[in-house]
């Protein structure tokens, strides 16, 4: 299912890891419409970025989000996150373009090493840019991309 001009249904919903682990993470109707809202604000970045976004993580069925370690309340369970990188830019290079953008429905972005956390929400925006770092194997959050 085309979700908007540059997104499917099926690149927002697959999962490596869902496969791996025989979980159906094939995503409920009552989460479409977040999807098809993320699938425009990942357009929005495309268009600046002029290349191709490779999603890595989008919609999570909560079975998935318990195998990765997610948080409850996650975003990517509400199909209103994606976890994403482009070829050609380094994670930081494309965190710092995204938070050029000011993207009004943007709830969170979050510069994590080797991909980029773009998050919306159902309320109103934070408009937060978190670094994440992983020491001792747990988040650890910053403000701003550092």
């Amino acid at each position: 299912m085309q979700l908007s001009e540059h997104f499917t249904l099926e690149e927002l919903t697959d999962s490596y890891t869902a496969v791996r682990k025989g979980v159906d993470n094939t995503a409920p109707t009552s989460v479409i419409g977040n999807l098809k809202r993320l699938a425009d604000v990942l357009g929005q970045i495309r268009e600046v970025v002029g290349v191709p976004i490779i999603v890595n993580c989008g919609y999570r069925c909560n079975a998935l989000n318990r195998i990765v370690g997610g948080a409850v309340n996650s975003a990517h369970v509400r199909g209103l996150a994606a976890d994403i990188v482009v070829k050609g830019m380094t994670a930081k290079e494309l965190a710092v373009v995204i938070e050029k953008m000011k993207i009004p429905e943007m709830d969170q972005l979050i510069y994590e090493g080797t991909w980029v956390h773009v998050g919306l929400t159902e309320g109103a925006a934070r408009g937060q840019v978190l670094t994440a770092t992983f020491p001792n194997g747990k988040a650890h959050y910053e403000f701003g991309i550092v």
